[in-house]
């Protein structure tokens, strides 16, 4: 009688087992279908000169550092990233007991969409504020500018690669 309810566990046992063994990975949606990605240069609404450029060659190597895709051009890829720097803004920050500026805040906006080129449909598309401060006596707003480029750039390797 043991012996048969032992028998009778085991193909019940590895069938259990088996099941839970499969691709793991952190996307919920599953592991993507896409392997080949292009980067549009960011388009800039703003008067500050050269950020988008910087932004996209910064948004380029992140995506080559990663390697979730091939970097393509933009006739032969899956997906398109297309950004826009929509604002610029740079503001004082904090003040010392005299009422002079000790930081400034650097703000900027974006539009940024995921494109997939097989149907021209957005896979996804946000709007994003980033923000970095820089000390007057110690820092310039180039630092600032670097700081938040860095931020942008990792929160759209980020949403691209590990959450859809």
């Amino acid at each position: 009688m043991v012996r048969c309810l032992v028998l009778r566990a085991i193909p019940v046992i590895l069938l259990l087992s088996l099941a839970g063994c499969g691709v793991y990975t952190f996307n919920p949606k599953g592991k993507s279908d896409l392997n080949t990605i292009a980067i549009q240069r960011f388009d800039n609404k703003t008067a500050e000169y050269g950020l988008a450029d910087r932004l996209t060659d910064e948004m380029i190597d992140a995506f080559i550092s990663d390697g979730t895709f091939k970097i393509i051009p933009v006739d032969g890829a899956e997906a398109v990233l297309v950004g826009v720097l929509t604002r610029y803004l740079r503001r004082p920050h904090t003040y010392d007991q005299n009422d002079e500026v000790q930081e400034y805040k650097v703000e900027m906006d974006f539009s940024v969409t995921l494109k997939n080129t097989k149907d021209d449909s957005d896979i996804w598309t946000e709007r994003m504020n980033q923000y970095a401060t820089f000390d007057v006596e110690t820092e310039t707003e180039e630092d600032a500018q670097r700081k938040v480029i860095a931020i942008l750039v990792e929160t759209i390797i980020n949403r691209t690669t590990k959450s859809w």
